[in-house]
């Protein structure tokens, strides 16, 4: 059973014990991006737009899944890794709603909407990427600015 200490950094959670990683709040974060952008390219616009709706989502999905597997991974080495790619796919679905925009698929306030959602994800499991580096188990040259 995985005993990973969690903490948002913008939420100002206590560190607690995960036991699963449905209880991240990086996971749950990601999944509420996932639900939105599913949303979104569902939409007739946006749906035809084969390539662009299927990366994004593909994106999306990323920043989820990449967290459980992190976490299921079992070493917080791993885990940070995971958690780095999660990151990454946050950026990148941030990316595509500026080309959903611009071709207009969504609305202004459709993209304001994503891109909150996609910074909370970003800074959420940016913050759990700390908790994790600050644990003895995990070594790196990385740095704190």
């Amino acid at each position: 059973m995985n005993n990973y200490a969690q903490k948002g950094s913008e939420a100002g959670e206590k560190a607690s014990h995960v036991k699963r990683f449905e209880d991240l709040e990086a996971w749950k974060a990601a999944r509420r991006l996932v639900r939105f952008v599913y949303k979104l390219t569902a939409r007739e616009l946006f749906a035809r737009d084969f390539g662009l709706r299927d990366q994004i989502q593909r994106a999306a999905v990323s920043a989820m899944n990449n967290s459980a597997e992190g976490f299921e991974r079992g070493s917080n080495k791993d885990f940070v890794k995971f958690l780095f790619i999660a990151k990454g796919s946050a950026g990148e679905v941030r990316s595509m709603l500026y080309v959903a925009l611009d071709q207009s698929y969504i609305s202004q306030q459709d993209f304001d909407e994503g891109m909150k959602l996609c910074i909370e994800t970003s800074r959420t499991i940016w913050g759990l990427i700390k908790v994790l580096r600050g644990k003895n188990t995990w070594v790196t040259g990385l740095k704190d600015s």
